[in-house]
C-alpha cells in the first residue's frame, strides 16, 4: 500500500502512547509501519527532494501536530510520552484525528497564527495552505518547487524550438561546457558546428585535458528521433572510428532508438528535449536565479543531551 498521509497516523501514533511509556520515534516508527503494513521498500519511498523518505516525514509531522495540541510531550533527546490531555482524547474514542480536530485545543490554534505576515494579520497564509491538505510542508514546498521547475522547463523548450541552428548549436556548446566537457568555452565553441561530415556536427573533449574525444549529433527537430537516424549517428562515429557520441534533440527518441544504444558496442547517449531542458535548469543555461529558499532543522548535536 501507498505511504498514508500524515494526518492518517496522528490517531495510531497516538494509541501506541497510550501504555503511557516513553517512546522513541524509531519505536514509533517500527510500530506504524507494523500496523498499515508497509513494506522495506515502501518505507523507504522518498520525498522529491530524495533527501527524506515519505514515511518518516509524515510519522514527524504527525508527532509534531500531536504535540502543538498539547498531545503529547518531549521527556528526553528524542523520547516523548502522551499527556493527560492525549489521554483524555483516547477516552473519548475519536474515529479518527485530524488537523480539524486538532482546531479545538487553543495551543494548537496559537501554532496556526504564530507568524504573522507583514500587514499584522494574525493569520499565517502558509499553514493555511498546509493544513488544508493532506501533505506535509516539505511535501508542499518540494511539489510546488516542482511545479515552477516543468513549467520553467516547458517554457525553455518552446524557446529553444524557435532559435536559430546556430543559436542551438552555441547552446549546445554552453550546456556541454557548464557540465564540464571541451576544455574551455574558446576551445569547445571550435569544436561544435564545424565538421557536418557525415552526420556528425561536432567533436568536443570529455575533459578537459582532452584525454578521449565525444562526437556530437544536434537535431532541432518537432518529429521523433527514430532508430534510423541513431543508427546513422553509430555509423558516422564508426567512420570516425570514435567510441562515444552524444545525440541532442529538442523532440523526443522513439522507444526503438532507446532500445538500440542498449544494445551496441559503442556508448551513445540520447538526450531529448525535457532531459535538455532539466540540464539547462541544473546548470544555469539560459536562466536566471530568480529568490532562494532555505529549509533549516534543529541540530540536535548542538543541544547534546539537554531535553527537547
Amino acid at each position: 500500500m501507498a505511504v498514508p498521509d500524515y494526518q492518517s497516523f496522528m490517531l495510531p501514533l497516538l494509541k501506541i502512547l497510550g501504555d503511557q511509556k516513553e517512546h522513541s520515534l524509531k519505536e514509533i516508527m517500527e510500530k506504524l509501519a507494523s500496523e498499515f503494513n508497509l513494506s522495506k521498500e515502501e518505507q523507504k519511498e522518498l520525498l522529491p527532494s530524495g533527501r527524506q523518505s515519505k514515511f518518516v516525514n509524515r510519522v514527524g509531522w504527525a508527532r509534531t501536530y500531536l504535540k502543538k495540541a498539547g498531545l503529547l510531550k518531549n521527556v528526553s533527546r528524542g523520547n516523548f510520552i502522551i499527556t493527560e490531555r492525549g489521554l483524555d482524547v483516547l477516552k473519548s474514542n475519536p474515529p479518527a484525528i485530524d488537523v480539524k480536530y486538532l482546531e479545538q485545543f487553543p495551543e494548537f490554534i496559537e501554532f496556526r497564527n504564530a507568524t504573522k505576515n507583514e500587514n499584522g494579520d494574525s493569520k499565517d497564509k502558509t499553514m493555511s495552505v498546509v493544513h488544508s491538505t493532506n501533505g506535509t510542508p516539505e511535501e508542499i514546498l518540494e511539489s510546488s518547487y516542482q511545479t515552477l521547475r516543468q513549467e520553467l522547463a516547458n517554457e525553455l523548450l518552446e524557446r529553444i524550438k524557435k532559435c536559430s541552428p546556430a543559436f542551438f548549436e552555441k547552446l549546445v556548446v554552453d550546456l556541454l561546457v557548464a557540465m564540464g566537457y571541451g576544455g574551455s568555452r574558446s576551445d569547445a565553441g571550435r569544436a561544435i558546428g564545424k565538421s557536418g561530415d557525415e552526420g556528425i556536427d561536432g567533436i568536443i573533449n570529455e575533459d578537459k585535458l582532452g584525454l578521449d574525444v565525444v562526437y556530437i549529433q544536434a537535431k532541432r527537430w518537432e518529429n521523433t528521433v527514430g532508430r534510423p537516424v541513431v543508427q546513422a549517428f553509430a555509423g558516422s562515429l564508426e567512420g570516425q572510428r570514435a567510441r562515444k557520441g552524444v545525440l541532442i534533440t529538442t523532440s523526443t527518441f522513439s522507444q526503438e532508438a532507446k532500445d538500440y544504444v542498449k544494445v551496441i558496442e559503442k556508448k551513445i547517449v540520447l538526450i531529448d528535449g525535457e532531459r535538455l531542458a532539466q540540464l539547462m535548469i541544473d546548470h544555469d543555461i539560459g536562466v536566471s536565479e530568480q529568490a532562494r529558499y532555505i529549509v533549516k532543522r534543529i541540530d540536535i548535536d548542538y543541544f547534546g543531551d539537554e531535553e527537547i
